[in-house]
């Protein structure tokens, strides 16, 4: 998984380049005729658009990454939803779904404060690690720490033959 995970992220982060250079140029052209048209006032997408602008590059990839998380918390409080939850979303080595509940547990918060206090330390962090790795980079680290985190909590629980779900990375 960690090998297709920064594998896909170099690949990213390429295609990421190249799209950037593209938009450069389409960007210098569309400046130009912005010039000629009238702006519009008020417009809520030129507020969400100012706000995002005015995030590091860190912070703007992790908005994704708690997105996410809070989707999965609140898919946790639908009770006709518990028990995908409990078979995709928690780690237990002795589940018949023993991969994807190894990424997908990663994005599991079953406390409000565990959840905001992870979120918290992660939003803190994500501009220096993002500018020292790049986002894409960031990102597959971000994932393959917690699948190799569930990896050495399948190893761990069948070595005390715990064999109790659990949540997160």
């Amino acid at each position: 998984f960690t090998g297709s995970a920064f594998g896909s992220a170099a690949i990213w982060q390429y295609e990421s380049l190249k799209s950037r250079v593209q938009t450069y140029f389409e960007e210098a052209r569309a400046d130009w005729m912005d010039k000629m048209r009238p702006q519009k006032r008020g417009d809520f997408r030129k507020q969400v658009n100012s706000w995002w602008n005015s995030l590091t590059e860190g912070q703007r990839t992790v908005t994704g990454i708690i997105a996410a998380n809070v989707f999965v918390f609140c898919l946790w409080r639908l009770p006709g939803m518990r028990r995908i939850m409990f078979t995709y979303f928690t780690s237990n080595p002795s589940s018949r779904a023993l991969c994807s509940p190894m990424l997908l547990s990663t994005f599991s918060h079953f406390s409000l404060f565990h959840m905001a206090a992870n979120m918290y330390v992660l939003w803190s962090f994500s501009s220096s690690i993002v500018s020292l790795l790049g986002s894409e980079q960031f990102i597959a680290v971000y994932l393959s720490a917690g699948v190799i985190s569930t990896f050495v909590s399948y190893v761990a629980k069948m070595a005390t033959g715990r064999f109790e779900p659990s949540l997160g990375a």
